[in-house]
């Protein structure tokens, strides 16, 4: 009985040592894992928000059609003439229904994704942004059948109501954010919209 009590006390000394040394080793583990963790969540974090910033970007500015030079509005009206197209060939029956639905489901992310856009680059309507004529160019088409004469005329027509910006135009611009960037071209659409569905119903 004397030898084991003599045992643990010679054992007691390190025994305390050993405990504190296990605490700082699970402590120091668990503070590396907690960093490790950590970085790779802002990592990913950091990621996601570049990837987004990257989609938005692509998207306001009609995957790059914005960025070229001298009226990129116009460019992007011409863009927008493609997927009209493209809507038309792949659904010729129904590509009223398809290309509204399209403006419809568009515009709502085309406002919160400009107003993002143009905070970032410090510009209330930087003209890099051409979503808004693509969708007004889109709109304006909706009014009547898709032929050459239809894109020719409402392509131009398009472009001078988005230009001279008769009433309520100029004053949606005022409207904040990416609602004043995108409704503008919208209410422009409608009356090139309207003017090439009287046109081609004199002509026709």
């Amino acid at each position: 009985m004397v030898r084991r009590s003599h045992q643990i006390a010679l054992s007691y000394p390190f025994a305390a040592p050993a405990a504190a040394f296990s605490i700082w080793e699970n402590g120091l583990t668990e503070t590396i894992a907690s960093r490790a963790l950590g970085s790779l969540t802002l990592k990913l974090r950091l990621k996601w928000r570049n990837d987004l910033d990257r989609f938005i970007r692509a998207f306001v500015t009609g995957v790059g059609v914005g960025y070229l030079p001298i009226a990129p509005g116009t460019w992007g009206s011409l863009a927008a003439l493609l997927p009209v197209f493209t809507v038309h060939w792949l659904f010729p029956l129904h590509e009223t229904v398809v290309l509204g639905s399209l403006v419809a489901l568009l515009t709502f992310p085309a406002v919160v994704f400009s107003t993002r856009f143009s905070r970032s680059e410090g510009d209330p309507d930087p003209s890099r942004i051409v979503i808004d004529e693509i969708l007004g160019q889109m709109l304006c088409l909706l009014f009547v059948p898709v032929s050459a004469v239809s894109l020719g005329a409402g392509f131009f027509l398009f472009r001078f109501f988005d230009i001279w910006k008769p009433f309520p135009v100029r004053n949606s611009e005022k409207l904040p954010g990416g609602m004043g960037i995108v409704c503008d071209d919208l209410i422009a659409g409608v009356y090139a919209g309207l003017c090439l569905k009287i046109l081609i119903w004199l002509v026709g």
